[in-house]
């Protein structure tokens, strides 16, 4: 997180710079600099909320029993969430977890979208070579932080099932994050290393794409997913999901676009991935309809639609300074 006083230092700079809205995408202290900053400047103030702590600070602060956590994080969203001129969310769920938490500051449902560069094919046979991954060999996928919300705990499980039907299965899980030593050990007990491959963080712009592209299927299981931007990305490379569709994931997945829906349970969601594994025309079929469907979230996009949120916003505030202006007495 960063430190107060180091952001702070920068407000007397920036005060001095010309600004028509700003907007803040973090919270904590990069929160607080924002609101400030639009006080001193007079200029209306956006946030988009990113991160659903209600489920995400358990994880981190185990000892603290759930429900007071879950009340901290309400309470905390709503006291930053009502200081703003506007609030984007990236899915229609996550904006009714807001209004539930007694946010009433306007809030727009704009997704995270994803770049021109993530529809250009990767080399799925130069990025097994890489990294010692036979050719033939089936692959599953994972790409995103390793951290426990994201339920790769759950995918181990499913892999274990699906071993017994496709027995040189592989799983691949890129990333870094606090929970990869757990889901070492984890794999270690469940005697799944010659089925787990950890191949930590990938540079997005050199093989990002080709990790998508070596794999046959991508797989996810996130409860707290704003959105599920690597959902997209996956499919702009054709490759086929099956994933679980829990909060901001219900906006973005449609069965049969990309996709095959599946439960939180492990008979279910294996079974989607065994059947997908041993039917490649099925699987090419499902990943070529992903690849047309992640075309509609593209960024320029979405970037039409903040443009136009940010107008509407201003236009709000400066009626608001207008009438303000007209109420003083004369």
């Amino acid at each position: 997180f960063m430190r107060y006083s180091g952001v702070m230092q920068h407000l007397e700079k920036l005060r001095g710079e010309r600004y028509d809205i700003i907007h803040i995408q973090t919270p904590f202290v990069a929160h607080y600099l924002g609101t400030k900053l639009s006080g001193l400047l007079g200029i209306p103030c956006v946030e988009t909320y990113h991160t659903f702590f209600e489920e995400y600070l358990y994880h981190y602060i185990p000892f603290v029993p759930k429900p007071w956590l879950r009340l901290l994080a309400q309470r905390f969203s709503r006291h930053q969430g009502n200081s703003l001129d506007g609030m984007v969310v990236p899915s229609h769920p996550m904006r009714q977890v807001l209004k539930n938490y007694g946010i009433t500051t306007p809030t727009e449902v704009i997704p995270t979208g994803i770049e021109p560069d993530s529809f250009v094919l990767g080399d799925r046979a130069e990025f097994r070579r890489n990294y010692g991954i036979a050719q033939e060999r089936p692959v599953l996928l994972f790409v995103g932080r390793v951290a426990h919300e994201k339920n790769i705990g759950f995918l181990l499980k499913v892999l274990a099932q699906v071993r017994k039907a496709v027995p040189d299965v592989l799983f691949v899980i890129a990333g870094a994050g606090p929970a990869l030593p757990s889901l070492e050990h984890e794999v270690r007990e469940m005697d799944l290393s010659e089925n787990v491959k950890f191949i930590g963080y990938l540079d997005r712009h050199t093989e990002l794409n080709s990790c998508y592209r070596c794999a046959d299927l991508f797989i996810f299981a996130s409860r707290t997913e704003t959105q599920g931007l690597v959902l997209l990305e996956a499919m702009a490379q054709g490759v086929a999901v099956v994933s679980t569709a829990e909060l901001g994931t219900r906006d973005v997945l449609r069965e049969g676009a990309g996709v095959w829906i599946a439960r939180e349970e492990l008979a279910d969601f294996s079974n989607k991935v065994v059947r997908l594994l041993d039917d490649a025309k099925v699987r090419a079929s499902l990943g070529e309809a992903g690849r047309e469907y992640a075309h509609g979230w593209s960024a320029s996009q979405q970037a039409g639609r903040m443009v136009a949120f940010y107008h509407a916003v201003h236009a709000v505030r400066s009626a608001s300074a207008v009438s303000e202006l007209s109420a003083l007495p004369l």
